[in-house]
């Protein structure tokens, strides 16, 4: 009754999870909770949810698990490649990629990256003919996939599609023909609105883009603020419409929900065309990547109160007063105290051009912002992560046409502001209609020059020049202090590549891969280490260490340990001698730190292992098609117990079998139970070993496929506050 029992289970499952979808609002709730709600065996990990943009592009809108990469290379994908994603919705039915599919087509530089180790299916999301999306899931399934599973799989993504066909058709906003927006460069309606509630209520509904900076507006939202409606649907820019005295709050307020992210409120008041003014409730959420970087504000655009027929800045002119001053100067003082936070949370350089793409650039309206840094003497862009507008290139154009104004403004160390009518700092068509270029000086040297472009004119005030030059001082410190840190972290990776082996050696009869990752935590450093040893008696020495701590102290014990290590075995001592010596080394150098070690010998010519484990993770053994772990006691951590003697196992390793030796780092993950990560790892071994092992195309070639493998599910988690090493010996 056993299956029956899991087969009724997993339809209720699939059921609760079809319900529940009916029911949800967006497109990232719909992941989740096929995710939450769904099947146990889908994975979760590296599952995506993509919508047919305007364009008639398949645009990443939700994802679970994802790489960096994944996001960079794959954002957007042309539905007439032959990724899975468009292979599905263009043949109109699901596309598995089982294990061993992704183990032999990734990677493939034109499908992609995977793992080998996961089953993954993309299902199109299709309603009466019109095509939606697509939705890909990761399974659990090592094998191959029951046609049960399938149809539950086809279920669920038909959920989706009706639900989303739902959605997107009562959030078009369905304007009249007038205000409708043109058709997409393919024919394709306009981008769709928020709901069909909100123009009910009579709330006009925005979306911003916040890498291009493109902001569009509903029928509705133009009513509200009482503009005039855009062909295109383009929103006019705040710095425009928003009441003088109320936009130093609205700045200020922005810049504190971009750097926080989630739901944000603000009310101001906007000048109508023809005169006039009226207040305005805008009501909005910052969504988030899966780095925690804002991408996107969606929200509501609704009136507060009544219109008010003569506040214009025409009629009244507080803002001259005390009171008025008083309020635009806290205003002013809360966006750079938000600026502030922001910068003051950067480690490094990169980290200071993220804060400044991400919060300072939408906070200013600007359009974009290049940074160059004063090296050697000369200016040099810093990184192009600093861009706005549509294209990437926008950053390396700007600097061209602005490199002699950047490096006057620094050498005079003053800034400069465009006027209106005078152009920009080229010349050329198509420059930025209003700029302002700031010298970054801290404590007296010159770290760079900072450029800021605007797509329509403005006229920069005297309070605006002081809120730029305050931006630039604080800017300038934040820059040298992470410059500092990039140096003294760049000074002690060097250090730790220094302590590791540059190559290992060539070893008759043996074949061998080894990799290294630092953690990305902290000083991003640490104590791991791996060692292969060419014995005087023709025997080889396999090393694998890890001393605790993740910083400089931790590298240097590494080196210390690895020397004497080394040289205790190269002296002929077993490998229980060789850790009880190293032990007692450890003991009395001048740290508190301890260390995990193992060591192994091997004879290459009759394969006779011979081991010690002080505190180590356990080796693995592949042969054939299993993968397991070698029985082998243990003894304490290096250091923690200088006079306990350590015991001494042997076996055998068989020609074509394999060993992996590991830091914890590679298995330990903050979202799963430490066993349950190994056994996945045992399991993702015997599946390289069925289908692309030594036996399949060399030996060499393997190790280094699997090395990448083992590495490449490490760099795909969100962070890795543990450095990685390991070690693969394959005896021909």
């Amino acid at each position: 009754m056993a299956p029956v029992e899991d087969e009724n289970r997993a339809v209720r499952s699939a059921m609760r999870c079809v319900r529940l979808l009916l029911g949800c609002t967006t497109a990232a709730e719909m992941l989740a909770t096929v995710l939450a709600d769904g099947p146990s065996w889908i994975t979760g990990e590296g599952s995506a949810l993509y919508l047919l943009d305007s364009a008639g592009m398949l645009r990443l809108t939700a994802s679970h698990g994802l790489p960096r990469w994944v996001h960079e290379r794959y954002g957007t994908i042309d539905p007439g490649s032959d990724l899975p994603a468009a292979t599905a919705l263009r043949m109109r039915r699901p596309y598995l990629l089982s294990p061993e599919h992704t183990s032999a087509d990734y990677p493939n530089e034109d499908a992609g990256l995977g793992t080998g180790m996961v089953a993954v299916i993309t299902l199109p999301m299709i309603v009466d003919e019109r095509p939606i999306g697509v939705l890909a899931l990761a399974l659990a399934h090592r094998g191959t996939v029951p046609l049960r599973d399938l149809d539950v799989l086809e279920t669920i993504g038909d959920a989706c599609a009706h639900r989303l066909a739902h959605l997107l058709d009562h959030a078009d906003g369905r304007l009249p023909q007038s205000a409708q927006a043109p058709a997409g460069p393919a024919g394709a309606p306009g981008r769709p609105m928020l709901s069909l509630a909100a123009r009910a209520a009579r709330h006009g509904a925005f979306e911003r883009d916040l890498v291009t900076g493109e902001t569009a507006w509903d029928a509705e939202a133009f009513r509200v603020t009482g503009q005039p409606v855009a062909s295109d649907g383009s929103a006019p820019e705040l710095e425009r419409i928003v009441h003088p005295e109320d936009l130093p709050d609205v700045r200020a307020a922005m810049a504190e929900a971009l750097a926080v992210g989630g739901p944000y409120r603000i009310e101001y008041r906007v000048l109508r065309r023809g005169g006039g003014v009226v207040r305005v409730e805008e009501s909005g959420e910052v969504m988030l990547d899966a780095h925690d970087r804002p991408v996107r504000v969606a929200g509501l655009l609704a009136e507060h109160g009544e219109a008010l027929a003569g506040e214009g800045p025409a009629q009244d002119k507080p803002q001259d007063g005390p009171e008025g001053q008083d309020k635009a100067g806290a205003a002013r003082t809360a966006l750079l105290l938000t600026l502030t936070r922001a910068l003051s949370r950067a480690v490094t350089v990169r980290d200071v051009t993220t804060a400044v793409t991400d919060v300072a650039r939408p906070s200013f309206g600007a359009a974009s912002i290049v940074l160059d840094l004063v090296d050697e003497g000369r200016l040099l862009p810093v990184t192009h992560t600093v861009y706005g507008g549509a294209r990437r290139s926008e950053p390396t154009r700007l600097a061209d046409l602005s490199e002699d104004v950047m490096q006057s403004s620094l050498t005079h160390s003053a800034p400069l502001f465009s006027e209106p009518g005078r152009g920009t700092p080229g010349g050329p068509a198509g420059s930025p209609a209003a700029w302002a270029v700031l010298p970054l000086v801290a404590s007296g040297r010159q770290v760079g020059s900072c450029l800021i472009t605007f797509a329509t004119e403005r006229t920069f005030g005297r309070e605006d020049r002081t809120l730029y030059s305050a931006f630039a001082g604080i800017l300038a410190q934040s820059l040298e202090r992470a410059r500092l840190y990039d140096t003294h972290h760049h000074r002690a990776g060097e250090l730790q590549r220094a302590m590791l082996p540059r190559t290992l050696p060539r070893l008759p009869g043996i074949a061998s891969a080894a990799r290294y990752l630092p953690s990305t935590e902290g000083m991003q450093i640490g104590g791991d280490w791996y060692d292969l040893l060419k014995l005087p008696d023709g025997r080889i020495g396999l090393v694998i260490g890890d001393v605790q701590g993740h910083n400089a102290e931790a590298t240097a014990v590494m080196g210390q340990l690895r020397s004497g290590l080394r040289a205790y075995a190269t002296d002929g001592h077993d490998p229980a001698a060789t850790l009880g010596r190293t032990s007692r080394l450890l003991a009395e150098l001048d740290t508190e730190l301890f260390a995990t070690c193992l060591y192994l010998t091997l004879d290459p010519a009759d394969g006779r292992l011979t081991a010690a484990r002080a505190g180590h993770p356990a080796p693995v053994r592949i042969a054939g098609a299993r993968a397991v772990e070698l029985e082998l006691p243990g003894g304490p951590p290096l250091g923690v117990d200088p006079g306990q003697p350590y015991d001494l196992t042997t076996g055998r390793l068989a020609e074509g079998e394999t060993l992996l030796v590991y830091t914890d780092g590679l298995v330990e993950d903050r979202e799963e139970d430490y066993d349950e990560s190994v056994q996945r790892m045992l399991d993702g071994l015997e599946l390289w070993a069925r289908q692309t092992g030594p036996g399949r195309i060399g030996a060499a070639p393997a190790l280094e496929r699997l090395a990448d493998l083992l590495t490449l599910n490490v760099t795909e988690r969100r962070s890795r506050p543990d450095d990685v090493a390991l070690l693969l010996l394959h005896r021909m």
